[in-house]
């Protein structure tokens, strides 16, 4: 086995541990190059199906050709594809678009208190209906016991601090100081009644792994990622009023794999295109102790 069979090999391994452990699971799809992988891992693992929800949080400032991906591919592989968002704040207009909230306070309730509530299911969410190839409010507010997520430690510093297996309690809170040891690939899965537990099978997976990974199995990625002939293109996408490209002919994977490998975007940070992150100081633990992604 090579270096990328070993790492399918361990994902597909925690995806299906997880599923057998937590009752109701979910994966959380950003519709970033992570989560489309751990997708692609997901439908792997269980030979073509996903037998789980994928849940989207949609902040409604997302560059449109990210929704346009998410709901193609949805129907195209026929995922129970969910989503939800803050209805309130949204029709309040209380973001930082608006002017209304910094970058961080925006972030907390489009995205960490959408989150939280839409996995609790004290909010509305929102399903796909296949036939009619649009959404619909949820019937379910069972909530999600467990969700898989696309974390990579080297992406970005609190990350780094997740264990594959990583308890939240009922309000979806981390205590980063409190995590279960994992020695000689042995995992935590009976966790406390209430407990929420966050799976992330690409943990050790790099950006370069990542971007490889998608050239070997030619898996299917937004075009934001690559120049369109403007030299620009994204590294890491988010809501687009927060998110900047950056400056680069790659064109494909195979440029992109070769721009990470050649060093010139070394003192780059993967992130460094997302604004609220500098603005919570060039980290996001605050925002991932109370529930971001």
């Amino acid at each position: 086995m090579n270096h990328l069979d070993k790492l399918e090999a361990r994902s597909v391994h925690i995806i299906r541990e997880a599923y057998s452990e937590f009752g109701n699971l979910c994966m959380l799809w950003s519709i970033g190059k992570d989560s489309t992988v751990l997708l692609w891992l997901a439908r792997k693992a269980f030979f073509g199906h996903v037998p789980f929800p994928l849940v989207h949080i949609d902040t409604s400032y997302k560059i449109p050709e990210m929704i346009e991906y998410r709901d193609k591919l949805a129907l195209e592989y026929n995922l129970d594809m969910v989503y939800g968002k803050n209805i309130k704040i949204l029709e309040k207009g209380k973001t930082f678009p608006n002017g209304k909230c910094s970058r961080i306070e925006c972030c907390q309730m489009l995205k960490s208190e959408a989150l939280r509530n839409t996995l609790s299911g004290d909010w509305v969410r929102y399903r796909m209906n296949h036939k009619k190839g649009e959404y619909e409010p949820d019937k379910s507010t069972e909530p999600y016991t467990g969700a898989i997520v696309g974390v990579r430690a080297d992406e970005e510093g609190s990350r780094s601090k997740e264990r594959y297996f990583s308890p939240r309690d009922k309000n979806n809170d981390w205590d980063v100081g409190d995590q279960p040891p994992e020695f000689w690939n042995q995992y935590k899965t009976d966790f406390a009644p209430g407990t929420h537990v966050r799976i992330h099978p690409l943990l050790d997976w790099t950006e370069v792994d990542v971007w490889e990974y998608i050239g070997r199995e030619n898996i299917p990625t937004v075009s934001l990622y690559y120049n369109q002939g403007e030299g620009l293109r994204y590294r890491s996408l988010g809501c687009e009023p927060c998110t900047n490209p950056i400056h680069s002919e790659a064109k494909n994977v195979e440029e992109i794999i070769e721009e990470l490998k050649s060093g010139r975007l070394k003192n780059i940070a993967e992130r460094s295109g997302r604004e609220q992150d500098k603005e919570d100081g060039g980290g996001l633990e605050e925002l991932r102790k109370d529930g971001y992604m």
